[in-house]
């Protein structure tokens, strides 16, 4: 018998795996056209996860973090409640196994609103549809976050690569600061 058919007879055993199957998926297209080495990328997805566990059991609902790790550079966004808690929070980052720099872009004020964390993944929304229109470079390698209306970027680029997705970025209705934190090919 064909392998399509037993993939099908087998599709009713695996519907609760079908978030893990489309994540594997997913992962696999992202990463063949990714820039990093796929060791860098799992290591990435890898220190994302481990810091993001650490910071949540320490700080539960007091604090809103986002790690986001890129070819081993670590991204602190969010709020938390006092420097201290800042200087914690990037300690836990930091102690996590292959993260090389760490960029501490934590606010010290209450855990932003549902409603302003929505508009910041309208905000990534847009500018990612953007960097797609524009077609002024592959838009798969500039990794794009938001956190109260400031636009991170980050990605191994060129530097012409990296000004116009900074330009184009910065030119998005919503935009109030754009950072980039690109490595640079060039």
């Amino acid at each position: 018998m064909r392998k399509s058919f037993w993939a099908l007879l087998l599709l009713p055993l695996l519907s609760g795996c079908f978030p893990f199957v489309a994540t594997g998926v997913g992962a696999g297209a992202l990463l063949a056209a990714d820039r990093r080495t796929s060791g860098a990328y799992l290591e990435d997805e890898e220190i994302e996860v481990k810091a993001s566990g650490r910071i949540s059991d320490e700080f539960k609902d007091k604090a809103h973090v986002n790690v986001t790790s890129y070819n081993r550079s670590v991204l602190l966004t969010g709020e938390v409640p006092s420097a201290a808690a800042k200087q914690r929070v990037e300690q836990i980052a930091r102690s996590v196994e292959n993260v090389r720099a760490i960029d501490d872009e934590l606010g010290i004020m209450a855990p932003s609103s549902l409603g302003s964390r929505s508009s910041d993944a309208y905000i990534t929304t847009k500018v990612k549809g953007r960097f797609l229109d524009s077609k002024t470079f592959p838009a798969n390698v500039v990794k794009v976050i938001t956190e109260r209306g400031v636009v991170y970027l980050m990605g191994i680029v060129s530097h012409q690569e990296g000004n116009a997705a900074a330009d184009i970025a910065s030119r998005t209705d919503g935009v109030l600061k754009v950072i980039t934190l690109f490595e640079y090919t060039d």
